[in-house]
């Protein structure tokens, strides 16, 4: 089992005779694509932001081809991650900044901007249909944690968190794309992000990841997973061969119902600024303590984020270590909480914002001469 693998790791596996647990690596980067996405979409019947595929050569060119979406757009290359290769685009200054990566594509897709709030929702392709957990809130563009404005860092799910008429439409779309991806020979685990148009109230697919990704601890350790079973075993079961029966559509009423979801946070913690800096220290993973004046200290070590016992408390993993390297965009850790970390209207808690600043203090670092002096090192950094 792997996060991410690719052609190399498959020929690795197999001189050993293991088998990888997940469909292959040419069929999970054609599925990756995010203009493929729009495809499959289209042929399951699952609603998109208004958009155009095209190659684009120019901010004139780009004009012509997007005229039925307006001037206020955002562009997407096949491939990025977490908002990395998102552009905003509104005039010609804006363009001028990504023109290079975009026009190096053979095709982007091309979208309307819309006032949208992100959600995330993961699912399981089986034999017996698409298995659906609860949808959750996305934390997008938060400059206190990712140096992208598009750019994914973290999860909430508590109880009604979306309207019924939402929840229900997210999770027949899910249905949907899960069972058009069994007709592209997927199979297992995945997760679709969404957006959620404040104007209109619409729900439109924003982009598939056909793996195990950063928000499956929070589906896999919540309260409708421990007591039915966790979505990641039943893609176990489904590469395992194991015989088995189900009803999917009594697992998907039950992880419906508001009563059986608890409340969590997470909050991807990235490394903002626009230098390169040797790690001298970092906090170790476990459970952290908050006291009243903002400050935290290691509490004790534990794995489970369920050993978290109060909104004064979180476990934090530790990703960035004594001896790595900060760089744009880096991750330092993962910061998991009970509660929520957001308000009502999508702004970060100050709870959280402390939190965010506790964390970071806890790291030591120092600059690392002018990166443009160091292109090796940045090489194998961004690789």
């Amino acid at each position: 089992m792997f996060l991410m693998f690719n052609e190399k790791t498959e020929q690795l596996a197999k001189k050993l005779g293991l088998e990888i647990m997940f469909p292959s690596a040419e069929l999970r980067t054609f599925m990756d694509n995010k203009v493929n996405t729009n495809r499959i979409a289209e042929k399951a019947g699952v609603a998109c932001v208004p958009y155009v595929l095209s190659k684009v050569e120019g901010y004139k060119h780009l004009c012509e081809v997007s005229e039925t979406l307006g001037t206020d757009l955002v562009i997407q290359t096949p491939f990025g991650d977490s908002g990395h290769t998102t552009f905003f685009i509104s005039n010609e200054e804006e363009y001028s900044k990504h023109e290079e990566e975009i026009e190096a594509e053979e095709e982007v897709k091309v979208m309307k901007r819309i006032n949208c709030r992100g959600s995330a929702i993961e699912a399981c392709v089986t034999r017996h249909g698409t298995i659906v957990a609860p949808l959750m809130t996305e934390l997008v563009g938060f400059k206190e944690l990712t140096p992208y404005k598009g750019g994914w860092c973290g999860n909430e799910i508590y109880p009604d968190a979306f309207t019924p008429a939402l929840r229900r439409k997210a999770r027949k779309y899910t249905q949907l794309f899960g069972n058009q991806l069994r007709q592209e020979g997927y199979k297992g685990y995945f997760e679709l992000d969404f957006l959620i148009d404040q104007d209109n109230g619409e729900i439109y697919l924003g982009e598939p990841n056909p793996r195990v990704t950063g928000a499956s601890s929070i589906t896999n350790h919540a309260v409708f997973a421990l007591a039915d079973a966790p979505l990641y075993l039943f893609h176990i079961l489904e590469w395992m061969d194991a015989d088995y029966d189900l009803s999917v559509k009594a697992i998907n009423d039950r992880w419906a119902r508001q009563e059986n979801v608890d409340s969590w946070s997470q909050m991807v913690i990235k490394h903002t600024k626009n230098t390169i800096e040797y790690v001298t220290e970092a906090p170790q993973s476990g459970i952290w303590r908050m006291f009243d004046n903002g400050h935290i200290k290691f509490d004790r070590m534990d794995t489970h984020r369920r050993a978290v016992e109060s909104e004064n408390e979180a476990f934090f993993l530790r990703i960035a270590t004594k001896g790595d390297y900060f760089y744009e965009g880096a991750d330092m850790g993962i910061l998991v909480a009970r509660g929520r970390m957001m308000t009502d209207d999508f702004q970060l808690t100050d709870q959280a914002k402390s939190w965010i600043d506790a964390i970071r203090s806890k790291y030591s670092s120092d600059l690392v001469e002018d990166k443009r002096e160091k292109p090796d090192l940045i090489g194998s950094l961004t690789k």
